[in-house]
């Protein structure tokens, strides 16, 4: 699964190119498309322009196998609500939901979060755990407390950055599915018994991250390992500035947009880092439209 970048042009979102990077995810074998979650810059989009993320991803995707895990989080638990059922409402095949940011929640605030969230639609929900963005770490207990009390809550997008979590929440709760949300680490996770990825490097790469990813789903873990040793560099470099800097960088000298453009307080890389960027990518073959 590919967490898209949002492109802007002139200040507002740049709707044709936004289409036209999902069908390159759809024709280079990405399973789904997230749109609007961190690395689409959803802290700093009106609702309005969430919406519209959530609907051209719903529409481009329409008739393919590509499936929509629509973003649908906020640190306000009647926001999320609206989001989720709006993506329901626009035919998304399910939602990913952020811990809450800043306000920084207890536990049991989270499980009743997340309860009313996944009780307010039908779709599928994704946890969505980043302690490193939101400052609430979710821990495991909650999470299988959620995973057994709401049918729909399936699983947990896993972005700690700590392999013993991943172990942690497997040896525990073996049918939850759990997702790597840390680019560097896709394969451990999968060879552990994560069951996908959401990935930022796929922006730029979905055609080897979606290989990587169903090789390790297969028990290929030899050609799978080899994929994501491949990937390294390109993992880090993504992240030598806060996400989705980088990445943005990266897609606008691949050509892949028109114009490099950020929502402030979000900037371009310094030119020191986007010297390293361009390097790094001249060691990958990049698919074009």
């Amino acid at each position: 699964m590919t967490a898209l970048i949002t492109p802007f042009k002139n200040g507002k979102i740049d709707q044709e190119s936004y289409a036209k990077l999902i069908k390159r995810q759809i024709k280079n074998g990405i399973d789904a498309v997230v749109p609007v979650g961190t690395t689409g810059e959803s802290a700093t989009l009106t609702h309005e322009e969430h919406k519209i993320c959530i609907q051209i991803a719903v529409d481009t995707c329409k008739g393919t196998a590509t499936k929509v895990l629509a973003g649908a989080g906020s640190n306000a638990t009647h926001e999320a609500i609206e989001f989720a059922q709006f993506a329901q409402n626009q035919g998304a095949d399910g939602i990913l939901s952020i811990t809450p940011y800043y306000n920084k929640p207890m536990q049991e605030g989270l499980y009743e979060h997340y309860k009313a969230i996944a009780n307010s639609v039908d779709l599928p929900v994704m946890l969505y755990n980043v302690p490193g963005r939101t400052g609430c770490d979710m821990l495991p207990a909650t999470i299988f407390r959620l995973f057994n009390d709401c049918p729909n809550i399936y699983g947990v997008k896993e972005a700690t950055g700590s392999i013993d979590r991943c172990v942690d929440l497997l040896a525990h709760e073996p049918n939850l599915v759990v997702v790597s949300g840390e680019d560097a680490i896709n394969y451990p996770i999968l060879s552990n018994g994560g069951k996908g990825v959401i990935s930022v490097t796929s922006n730029i790469l979905p055609d080897k991250i979606s290989e990587l990813t169903h090789l390790a789903l297969d028990e290929r873990y030899i050609e799978a390992k080899a994929i994501n040793d491949k990937l390294y560099s390109i993992n880090k470099i993504m992240f030598c500035e806060s996400n989705p800097i980088p990445i943005k960088a990266a897609m606008f000298i691949a050509g892949l947009t028109p114009v490099l453009e950020y929502r402030l307080p979000l900037t371009p890389p310094s030119s020191e880092n986007l010297k390293k960027i361009e390097a790094v990518m001249k060691t990958y073959d990049i698919k074009g439209f």
